[in-house]
């Protein structure tokens, strides 16, 4: 499928399904937010880009110790996309990790049916140090 395909088959609301880590050494894969996490993707013809996903389970933050649990447990960045060789590329404006933003997240992207598979180069985990990974998110379409 052609670049211009893709873009417009990626328009729409997507509701998150899965988010899985798989280990770059040992090809592991973990559900790292769960078997239910919750999020959303919304891609428009415009251009914008807006993600975001958390886990399952997440409680509400009381202390300095839990709140830094709430933002090691999410995923949520925005910005302007473009699709190129098959990979949604997102110029991040704003993000929960300060050292996305001014970068770019570059993503290879594939549809089956009503599902839009993203997936990440090997990268360092975002929110564990020493550990590089390939972030699979499986989303629904939702619109």
């Amino acid at each position: 499928m052609g670049d211009a395909a893709l873009r417009k088959q990626i328009v729409g609301t997507w509701a998150l399904v899965s988010v899985v880590y798989e280990d770059t050494g040992t090809k592991e894969r973990t559900p790292i937010y769960g078997e239910h996490p919750k999020g959303i993707q919304i891609a428009t013809a415009a251009g914008r880009w807006f993600a975001l996903m958390t886990a399952e389970g997440r409680m509400i933050p009381k202390t300095d110790e839990d709140r830094a649990q709430a933002l090691k447990s999410m995923i949520a960045y925005t910005g302007r996309y473009r699709v190129e060789d098959g990979k949604v590329i997102t110029k991040v404006e704003a993000a929960w990790n300060e050292a996305w933003v001014g970068g770019e997240q570059v993503r290879h992207i594939r549809f089956e049916g009503d599902k839009l598979f993203i997936e990440s180069p090997p990268m360092p985990h975002p929110n564990i140090n020493d550990k590089t990974v390939r972030v699979i998110v499986v989303w629904q379409r939702a619109e």
